[in-house]
């Protein structure tokens, strides 16, 4: 019989009198402001939920971690958590020292140890960790373009926990969901995890799972940081309340897992079932291809689609959770239920809708199928994803200096506003320069600096239904895809390539910019003494030599009307 896991698990959380004396205290530390992930991360460390991890991996432990998924005490624990910081902070910092380690308000939330101080091989965690070191891959790209070059590591003290202000009710810790349990008087939990939005393949798959476990259901949903595109948490949480009542009274309970995913397939199933036993759970569902992060380079697969059960079931003792299978739910239009793939009798009609169909239908407003899902679901995604062509979005124009961005860009902008219907903005290069970003500079470190503010400035437009039109130069292909993701989570993101050749703007070049970069009296010019990187797939690609203003921007609107985020005009 599963014991179950209810006992009280240790948090790193020192009493009430001794955090005030700490906070006090920690005012006088070096201090570093948390990244998002390292909110996540401090949580589950302080709260148990990454037991046995008393802080930050040191040295040791992450070297073992990445290459046999063990801390160096040889506990099972497949994945690297890790305080990266930037080369100016770890340049004051020493091992033996301590630091405040603080929220983005300044709230001293623990102290940390430091105990090691290192420069990671960023490519053989790449490899060893997620299989490869390739960008496609979220996390893999978060590793080379976003986290800190230094590692440092060091047990931390809990003076208190990250404040979350929403779905309080929902938000549980380990201790406090082992309580429950204890309460409620159940022995057997099977923990479902999610980052998407539940409908009738899920419910049902739960239900199986759960009688097949003869044990309660814990739908354990992470609202930390997924993958970039998911559905946002609030919608999610919102989902999962419409349809909390579809389950039997008394034998599911909803709790929200502030984890910050790094969808590392086989390794990230260990580690969520490590997790669920840290939170009092005695059986975890693992799905085909589960945390898996979508298409490769190549356009293959990371992880074979089972990789991440067969991983699971060689541990599962270690782990301490007994794994089930995920089964592949399709709806069989004879029987009018869903069914396991494997059980549809030959000659069924199976219904399915992809993810990839269910995004369309919404996009287009097109009716979802009541046997697909549930109408309250339905519901909370319309409202949170209307028809393109009412959702704001932002068209990114990126070339060399002279290609035409800006021209063409202002051609866009006055054709959108005689269309009507939203606010159009035009963040043109130069003139963000002059008031958004006039203290910087043209180093890659500013560039990166003043695109990121453009895209930031151009998702807050997008998110409140407006057109945002961007102009800048963008060489950089990694700062382009962080504005991306920043912006599609709140709408459509376009990007055109003005891909006029380099002889072609040098010709066009007014203000002598090329010949001065030529002669070295400009450092850093792309194209010349700096790099541009084309964009690999941009939505669309225009050449202006030769070619009229006016044709550019028709190609735009075109694109833009294929995309149904403008309607089609009438003939």
């Amino acid at each position: 019989m599963t014991t179950p896991n209810v006992q009280p698990i240790p948090e790193l959380y020192v009493s009430w009198e001794s955090a005030a004396k700490l906070k006090h205290e920690a005012s006088e530390l070096p201090s570093w402001d948390l990244s998002p992930r390292q909110l996540c991360d401090i949580e589950l460390l302080m709260n148990g939920g990454f037991n046995p991890l008393k802080g930050f991996l040191s040295q040791a432990d992450y070297e073992s971690v990445v290459e046999r998924m063990r801390l160096a005490d040889g506990a099972l624990w497949p994945m690297p958590i890790t305080l990266d910081v930037s080369e100016a902070f770890a340049a004051t910092v020493e091992p033996g020292q301590d630091i405040a380690l603080r929220d983005p308000e300044g709230v001293i939330l623990a102290i940390m140890s430091v105990t090691d101080k290192w420069v990671p091989d960023k490519r053989l965690e790449a490899e060893r960790v997620f299989g490869a070191d390739d960008i496609a891959h979220p996390a893999v790209n978060y590793l080379h373009h976003v986290a800190g070059p230094v590692y440092l590591g060091g047990p931390i003290t809990g003076i208190q926990p990250p404040v979350h202000y929403d779905f309080k009710a929902r938000r549980d810790t380990p201790n406090e969901l082992r309580a429950f349990f204890r309460k409620m008087g159940w022995r057997r939990i099977v923990a479902f995890q999610t980052r998407n939005p539940l409908h009738r393949a899920h419910q049902e798959l739960t239900f199986r799972a759960a009688r097949e476990a003869q044990a309660n259901l814990l739908i354990h949903p992470v609202v930390g940081m997924t993958k970039p595109g998911d559905v946002d948490h609030f919608t999610r949480v919102r989902c999962y309340e419409a349809v909390l009542d579809k389950y039997p009274a008394a034998t599911t309970h909803l709790s929200l897992l502030n984890l910050a995913m790094r969808m590392a397939g086989p390794r990230e199933a260990v580690w969520h079932g490590l997790i669920r036993k840290n939170h009092g759970c005695t059986h975890f569902i693992v799905g085909r291809d589960h945390a898996g992060p979508g298409k490769n380079s190549r356009g293959e697969d990371f992880y074979d689609p089972y990789a991440a059960q067969e991983l699971f079931k060689e541990h599962e003792a270690e782990i301490g959770v007994e794994m089930v299978d995920f089964k592949h739910m399709v709806y069989v239009q004879e029987k009018a239920q869903y069914l396991p793939r494997n059980e549809v009798e030959e000659g069924d009609t199976i219904l399915d809708i992809s993810g990839t169909e269910l995004r369309r239908r919404l996009r287009e407003g097109l009716e979802i199928p009541e046997w697909f899902s549930f109408p309250e679901v339905v519901a909370e995604l319309r409202r949170r994803f209307p028809p393109r062509s009412q959702q704001g979005f932002t068209v990114f124009f990126t070339g060399l200096s002279g290609s035409g961005k800006s021209t063409i860009a202002n051609a866009l902008m006055v054709k959108l506003m005689e269309m009507g219907g939203r606010p159009v903005t035009l963040l043109d290069g130069d003139v963000v320069r002059k008031h958004l970003s006039s203290e910087l500079g043209f180093s890659k470190e500013h560039r990166d600096i003043n695109i990121r503010r453009i895209g930031y400035v151009a998702s807050e437009i997008t998110k409140n239904g407006g057109i945002a039109i961007c102009a800048p130069i963008a060489p950089y292909a990694a700062t382009r895809r962080a504005v991306r993701e920043m912006i599609e989570q709140y709408g459509a993101f376009v990007e055109v390539h003005v891909a006029t050749p380099l002889e072609e703007c040098e010709k066009r070049d007014r203000k002598g910019l090329y010949k001065l970069a030529r002669e070295g009296k400009i450092k850093e010019f792309t194209g010349i003494s700096d790099p541009y990187e084309v964009p690999e797939n941009p939505e669309l690609r225009v050449d202006t030599t030769g070619m009229e203003v006016d044709y550019c921007a028709q190609q735009v609107i075109l694109k833009l009307e294929q995309m149904g985020l403008i309607a089609a005009r009438s003939a």
